[in-house]
């Protein structure tokens, strides 16, 4: 396996531009806490409460940035092989693919320890014929987690005594986001600099499941929000995005992401196929 940062792979991707213009979907301010069901609530229960609000944004091509990094803009690019062949194979990626990303997230954190805890595949086409467990493009602005739920992640996949102790040192969230197919020519990710977030942009959103209740954050317009994408990424090219982070010295924390419709698509771009591995990371105590 070969690790390079975004830098030393910008040259792979003939660049299509310095941005594109896009609407992204952002959450409209309300005096409510917004409600998010993952499956069919019970009739007459709406599925999202709130509501969105569209804005035009400028999308950087993060291509050709000198540098992004998880500990500065929360998010990066690096090239990685696979040996995986279906990632439509639950059985295969947990096999093949999750001890990959461990290999990968170690190498490119120094972390001593990675949980892989989930996998989803997005593919419009399954997703309408409900094949293959697939969903849909998340096409609101967001983050998978909060400063309440993330270090419930660690109680929910670690044995107690072990969550404890290591709640007490420095822990992560990172999301592996590539794609199944390339070059991605429709409804890739538009991820935010972590340094233009403000604190009052962050809405906590309850995340329903049948037997828990989560919690993401939303986020309102910031016209000082910086948004990046990768055009045309390959199926060997992987985003690193942070969606957690407890040590508060600075660094990002917390990200903000959501698919959007590239206007530069033509009417024949195929469908985006991708998948993305969420893990928790810990570094040594010290």
């Amino acid at each position: 396996m070969s690790v390079f940062t975004e830098s030393s792979i910008s040259a792979q991707n003939t660049p299509v531009g310095n941005f594109v213009q896009a609407t992204l979907n952002y959450f409209a301010e309300s005096a409510e806490k917004p409600v998010i069901y993952t499956y069919d609530p019970p009739p007459g229960t709406p599925r999202t409460t709130g509501k969105s609000e569209p804005h035009s944004v400028r999308i950087r091509n993060g291509r050709l940035a000198e540098e992004l990094s998880l500990d500065h803009q929360g998010f990066q690019l690096v090239y990685h092989d696979t040996a995986v062949e279906d990632f439509y194979d639950r059985a295969e990626v947990q096999k093949v693919y999750y001890p990959e990303i461990e290999q990968l997230l170690k190498q490119a954190t120094g972390v001593e320890k990675v949980v892989i805890f989930d996998h989803q595949v997005r593919n419009i086409q399954l997703y309408k014929r409900g094949e293959k467990q697939a969903r849909d493009y998340a096409s609101t602005v967001h983050n998978d987690y909060t400063a309440k739920s993330g270090p419930r992640r660690v109680r929910d996949h670690l044995p107690a005594e072990e969550a404890e102790q290591r709640l007490q040192h420095r822990f992560a969230e990172i999301n592996v986001w590539r794609p199944i197919r390339g070059p991605v020519k429709s409804w890739p990710l538009a991820l935010c600099d972590a340094l233009s977030i403000e604190s009052k942009d962050f809405v906590p959103a309850d995340l329903v499941y049948r037997d828990k209740v989560g919690e993401v954050y939303r986020f309102t317009y910031n016209p000082e929000h910086r948004w990046f994408y990768f055009p045309r990424l390959e199926r060997n090219e992987t985003i690193l995005l942070k969606c957690y982070d407890s040590k508060e010295d600075g660094r990002a924390r917390f990200s903000a992401h959501t698919a959007f419709d590239d206007p530069t698509s033509g009417p024949g771009a195929p469908p985006r196929e991708s998948i993305e591995v969420r893990a928790l990371v810990f570094w040594p105590a010290g």
